[in-house]
């Protein structure tokens, strides 16, 4: 293993020539750098040639550290000092055995010195020196003041949980505010959603929702379970002494001088009680439509509907696709202190200014249909429903907005055409739907592709097939993300907003009164600019923002809207048009 080079693992595997090697170490002798270092620094290779061309030869696996969540119990085997000075971080500890991510594993130094300090025999794993530094910054900043913090609280864990409701917000420096104050702080920078803290028989598990996806991270000790989750109920204002019923609370703090809200909600389960936060951003609020996902075309129509004067916009869409932002950037973009605006919300996520927010409560009564009645005598110019979840909420709706109110809300469907049948279905006579109804906008949200690694690539034939793409798979240029660090080998970063729109034409709310099919009213929709969700998904893979799976993750393919078309020749147009 000592014989073994750097530079002759390259050379061997046409990395390099020669003449590019002498170069690098006629440099290397000059300076205290590492031959790896200064090939990388000149442009000879890249870390990822290095790392391919070690892990080969010495059959040595390698391994994304971005991607993995390592225990705080690992990661305090070997002490920060160490960790930077060989460029190496604990991944994981399997009986008397501990692996390491090294940047260099021929290091035998470093190698017996750990094993002289662990008295473990040590396995290797290669890993760019990058990544390494950004785990020891990302996992030892975690695991130090995590441990901190559980050897802080050891001393009072055994107590009687009856104390648990002492802390008061002026003892800042207890042990378990900091650990709280710790989750909360690392999921608003890495951009989480969601926090997720569930008790299993043995352990905690804390994951982070981002991007929409779930990711584990660093998780206390099981004997903290109690403090943590009553520290978070006595923020939300929750009855700590309950835990047989679900709560729901919410609060609010400062970061970096920003307002973070925080919605929390507990759930009983049989190893105790689970928390999920919503994190809700107050910079969110600032989106413009285009940030949100709108192309031109859809922004400025959208802009011509919410300036109506009355009628009623609905959107539609599953949970977590976006509704509520769009519903806030709407009411923000037609606020202003000569309009009356109120909302009616379960719950209320965001406090908008000069906007009267109500919060549903059905215990005391207080519904969608009751409060809408007492809304009405308030004089408004612009309602909100949250919303139509029966009949009885979408006849009020409907009867506020022929009155010469503007009416916003949600409502579950698949897509924009589909919303109108569901109001029939429902109940609501067809001339009401058709005569109420500005608008419809069905979204879904999607990951967006990692820009900083960012390649092209030709998606499976199955994939193809099964978004009825493959006859068109030359006239699309399909990317997607790579994974990098930056994304945490994810090839994703983000989330942007696909839409489609319906506005209700003569001809459409014609099609409405005659009870005509979906499939006819979609129809008569593409006549009239209707573009389906599906082919605006599109237009965002063809440039490059998204991916093709992202796409069909969340929407049907292009063959639903097709199948309803007389000839396959629009197909091959719109093929020509991308």
């Amino acid at each position: 293993m000592k014989n073994v080079k750097l530079g002759d693992l390259l050379l061997e595997n046409n990395k390099i020539s020669k003449k590019q090697l002498n170069h690098a170490l006629t440099k290397q002798q000059k300076s205290n750098s590492r031959l790896g270092e200064i090939l990388v620094e000149l442009n000879y290779v890249t870390e990822e040639d290095i790392l391919t061309a070690v892990s080969q030869r010495l059959a040595i696996p390698k391994i994304a550290l971005s991607s993995l969540v390592i225990d705080p119990s690992v990661i305090k085997m070997v002490p920060v000092n160490i960790a930077r000075r060989y460029s190496l971080i604990p991944i994981f500890s399997i009986g008397n055995s501990l692996t390491l991510a090294m940047e260099d594993p021929l290091n035998i130094i470093a190698i017996d010195e750990i094993n002289f300090l662990t008295k473990l025999t040590i396995k290797r794993a290669i890993a760019s020196r990058t990544e390494i530094l950004n785990a020891i910054d990302r996992f030892y900043s975690v695991a130090d003041s995590m441990s901190q913090i559980i050897g802080e609280s050891d001393d009072s864990i055994e107590t009687n949980e009856s104390i648990l409701s002492y802390h008061s917000e002026l003892d800042s420096e207890t042990p378990v505010i900091k650990l709280v104050n710790l989750l909360l702080s690392k999921a608003i920078r890495d951009k989480a959603s969601d926090i997720h803290i569930e008790p299993e028989e043995s352990r905690m598990r804390i994951r982070y929702r981002i991007s929409g996806v779930m990711r584990e991270e660093a998780a206390p000790p099981k004997k903290m379970q109690n403090e943590l989750i009553s520290r978070i109920k006595i923020m939300s204002d929750m009855d700590v002494s309950e835990k047989r019923l679900p709560q729901d609370g919410r609060f609010m703090l400062n970061h970096q001088e920003n307002a973070i809200d925080l919605r929390v909600s507990t759930l009983p389960t049989i190893h105790g009680e689970k928390i999920v936060i919503r994190i809700l951003d107050r910079r969110n609020l600032q989106l413009s439509f285009e940030q949100l996902g709108f192309n031109a075309k859809l922004e400025k129509t959208w802009q011509e509907i919410i300036h109506k004067p009355e009628g009623m916009i609905l959107i539609s869409g599953p949970t977590s696709s976006g509704k509520t932002s769009t519903l806030y950037a709407s009411l923000q973009e037609i606020n202003s202190i000569e309009k009356n605006i109120i909302t009616v919300e379960d719950p209320v996520e965001y406090s908008l200014p000069i906007i009267n927010q109500i919060q549903i409560n059905e215990k005391a009564g207080l519904t969608f249909p009751s409060i809408l009645r007492s809304i009405l005598r308030q004089n408004p110019d612009i309602i909100m429903i949250g919303e139509i979840r029966d009949i009885e909420t979408a006849k009020m709706a409907i009867r506020s907005s022929l009155t010469g109110h503007l009416v916003f809300s949600t409502i579950h469907t698949n897509d924009a055409p589909s919303t109108l049948t569901r109001l029939v279905d429902m109940g609501i006579d067809n001339f009401l739907v058709s005569s109420s109804i500005k608008g419809v906008l069905a979204q879904r949200l999607v990951r967006t592709n990692c820009k900083d690694c960012l390649t092209s690539y030709k998606p499976s034939q199955t994939m193809l097939d099964r978004a009825g793409l493959s006859d068109m798979v030359n006239d699309i240029k399909f990317k997607r993300g790579d994974g990098c660090p930056q994304c945490r080998n994810s090839g994703f970063s983000g989330q942007v907003g696909i839409f489609e729109f319906i506005e209700i034409t003569p001809q459409i709310a014609e099609a409405i009164n005659n009870n005509s099919s979906i499939n006819k009213i979609k129809h008569e929709a593409r006549k009239c600019g209707y573009v389906p969700i599906f082919e605006m998904g599109l237009e965002k893979v063809s440039t490059g923002i998204i991916c093709l799976e992202e796409l069909l993750k969340e929407t049907s393919n292009i063959e639903d809207f097709y199948a309803t078309q007389e000839t396959i020749a629009e197909k091959n147009s719109y093929a020509k048009q991308i």
